[in-house]
C-alpha cells in the first residue's frame, strides 16, 4: 500500500473524527440552551428533554474516544497530527462535562418546580439567562475555532471567559441579597447559586477547548497563562 494511500486514509479518518466532535458540540450547545430555557420558563418538559439527551452525549463521548484509540494504534501519528488527536480527546471530555452541567441545571429546574419559592426569583432567572447567553456564545465560538483551527478565534474565547466570571460574581452577590431579605427563598436561591456555577463551568470548558486549539496549531501549552501572555505567545 502506497504512502500516499495511507496518508489519504489517515486524513479521511481525522476528518471523520473532527466531524463527530462538531456534531457532539452542536448537541451539547443545544442542550445547554434548552436547560437555560427550561430554567427561565420553569418548563418541566424542557428540563426532561435535556436529561434525555444526556445519554446520547455520553454515548458519543465513548464512541469518539474509541475511534481515537483506534487511529492512534493504527497510524502512530507524530507532530501536529498527534497534537490534533490529543486535542480531540480533551475536547470531547470537556464537551461531555459541559453536557453534565446542562443536566445539572435541568435537575435544578425540577427541584424548583417542586418547591414554592421559584416565582419570587424571576429577576435572578433573567440574569442567569444573560450569563448563559455569554457561555453558549463562548462555546459556539470555541467549536467554530476548532472547525477552522483558528487561533485568533480561540484567543477571543479566552477573553470572553473573564466576562462570564464577572457575571457569576455579580449573580452570587444578588442571590445572597435575596436570601438575606427573604429567608423563605434560601433553598431556591442556593439552587440558583449552583446553576450560576454550572453556567460558569460551561464557559470554563469552552476555554479549555480554545487552549487545546492553540496547542494543536502552535505546539504551545497555554494553560494557566493570562490572556495577555497567550496573545504574546501567538504574536
Amino acid at each position: 500500500m502506497s504512502d500516499k494511500h495511507l496518508s489519504t486514509q489517515f486524513d479521511a479518518e481525522l476528518a471523520g473524527v473532527s466531524a463527530r466532535v462538531l456534531e457532539m458540540g452542536g448537541l451539547v450547545e443545544a442542550q445547554v440552551a434548552q436547560a437555560v430555557a427550561a430554567l427561565t420558563g420553569l418548563d418541566a418538559a424542557a428540563a426532561e428533554g435535556v436529561l434525555r439527551e444526556e445519554s446520547r452525549v455520553n454515548r458519543m463521548d465513548v464512541e469518539i474516544d474509541r475511534d481515537l484509540c483506534g487511529i492512534i494504534a493504527r497510524r502512530q501519528p507524530t507532530a501536529r497530527d498527534l497534537r490534533l488527536l490529543i486535542a480531540v480527546s480533551k475536547t470531547i471530555a470537556n464537551l461531555e462535562r459541559a453536557g453534565d452541567e446542562a443536566a445539572r441545571i435541568a435537575r435544578t429546574v425540577q427541584r424548583l418546580l417542586a418547591g414554592d419559592a421559584a416565582p419570587r426569583l424571576r429577576l435572578p432567572l433573567s440574569d442567569l439567562a444573560f450569563e448563559a447567553g455569554l457561555a453558549t456564545a463562548q462555546l459556539r465560538k470555541a467549536l467554530d475555532a476548532f472547525a477552522r483551527l483558528d487561533t485568533g478565534s480561540a484567543l477571543e474565547v479566552l477573553r470572553l471567559d473573564d466576562q462570564i466570571d464577572r457575571e457569576f460574581e455579580g449573580l452570587l452577590r444578588k442571590l445572597i441579597t435575596y436570601m438575606m431579605e427573604d429567608p423563605r427563598t434560601i433553598s431556591a436561591a442556593i439552587d440558583l447559586v449552583f446553576v450560576a456555577k454550572a453556567i460558569e463551568r460551561v464557559g470554563d470548558h469552552a476555554k479549555n477547548l480554545a487552549e487545546a486549539i492553540i496547542y494543536v496549531v502552535e505546539g504551545t501549552d497555554v494553560r494557566h497563562r493570562t490572556v495577555d501572555a497567550v496573545q504574546r505567545a501567538l504574536s
